[in-house]
């Protein structure tokens, strides 16, 4: 495994990261608990020591089951969690509702980022994964009318309270980032990248490298698109929130899979599967300190970490870009 320091926190984490969304079964079809538990135990044995979770996660149940897998282990692994997405307590701004065709529970999801809330989700957060610290706790999404000074003052203050290490953001511009270390400093950005999706090439990758931040990219296998295992026929199930993503049309879909045909000579020559050599891609790119790889199942997390093993050539990376260069998809409405 690689590890890598969070920002200039002195936090070391696995750049093959656990992504703990899938787990909490919301928007994923379900969750098991018994394979949850054991996917993040196995994916400890193979050097995944960093698990990404948050509260709207299954309303609370990723983390709980986070909180059962690490418990008696506690001080080896780092934990990331998040704030400012409330199912419990209308706020100010409401951020999704049942027409995107999510499920029902977004018309009661809010973006709350007062000083108030964000203390109360961190004690509500400490509590499920049964423990009295978190290694790094993140905004989830930016909050239009709450002052950014007055979020980033409660993670000051809980820092102070010794009840987080250090702070993040996650789906921040450059300009926010610049914002919020304004009131504390902000070790990294958690942010979409992938193959398919590189925009923050443009804002976000120069400013962390000039800020010696990092880049924690989120789908960075495109909620599995970019695995080579769809099909512009494939039915995906009720309650799967990828029916509704631009990334899953199917005149998408064959174009993925032909730029997969191209480099997949690359990961035969590493004895890798596509999944693997997404995941390679990702972590050689500049900025990028960890790559979000969501597993449910032991067999998932051992496909991931085999990721970090694998030591492309300059050349290599270079042909991927060409053929990526020649990728055209239709993503007007992205999701």
């Amino acid at each position: 495994m690689i590890y890598n320091e969070l920002g200039q926190s002195g936090i070391e984490i696995s750049a093959i990261t656990f992504g703990a969304w899938a787990i909490g079964g919301f928007m994923w079809g379900g969750s098991d608990e018994k394979q949850a538990i054991g996917a993040i135990r196995r994916g400890y044995d193979l050097g995944v020591t960093t698990i990404d979770t948050a509260p709207i996660y299954g309303t609370g149940l990723s983390e709980e089951l986070v909180g059962k897998a690490i418990k008696g282990n506690r001080e080896n692994y780092q934990i990331f969690t998040k704030f400012g997405m409330r199912w419990n307590k209308p706020g100010s701004q409401q951020e999704f509702s049942s027409d995107q065709g999510f499920e029902e529970l977004w018309n009661q999801v809010y973006l709350d980022g007062t000083r108030d809330s964000v203390m109360k989700e961190a004690e509500e957060s400490l509590r499920r994964l049964g423990t009295d610290y978190i290694d790094y706790y993140q905004m989830h999404w930016p909050v239009d009318n709450t002052p950014l000074e007055e979020t980033m003052e409660a993670l000051v203050r809980l820092k102070e309270q010794g009840k987080i290490r250090a702070a993040g953001v996650c789906n921040f511009s450059a300009v926010q980032l610049h914002e919020a270390e304004k009131t504390i400093r902000i070790e990294a950005d958690q942010v979409p990248y992938s193959m398919v999706r590189r925009d923050i090439e443009s804002d976000v990758v120069p400013y962390v490298q000039k800020h010696s931040k990092g880049v924690i990219a989120y789908s960075p296998m495109q909620r599995g698109l970019l695995t080579g295992k769809y099909y512009p026929d494939t039915k995906l199930s009720e309650g799967d929130n990828r029916k509704y993503s631009r990334f899953f049309k199917p005149e998408n879909i064959r174009k993925v899979n032909e730029f997969l045909s191209k480099i997949k000579p690359i990961a035969e020559e590493h004895e890798a599967s596509l999944a693997q050599l997404v995941l390679s891609w990702t972590i050689h790119q500049p900025g990028v300190i960890a790559a979000l790889a969501g597993s449910r199942t032991p067999w998932q997390i051992e496909d991931n970490a085999r990721a970090a093993d694998i030591k492309l050539s300059q050349e290599q990376l270079q042909t991927i870009n060409s053929h990526l260069s020649e990728l055209e998809l239709d993503l007007v409405k992205d999701s």
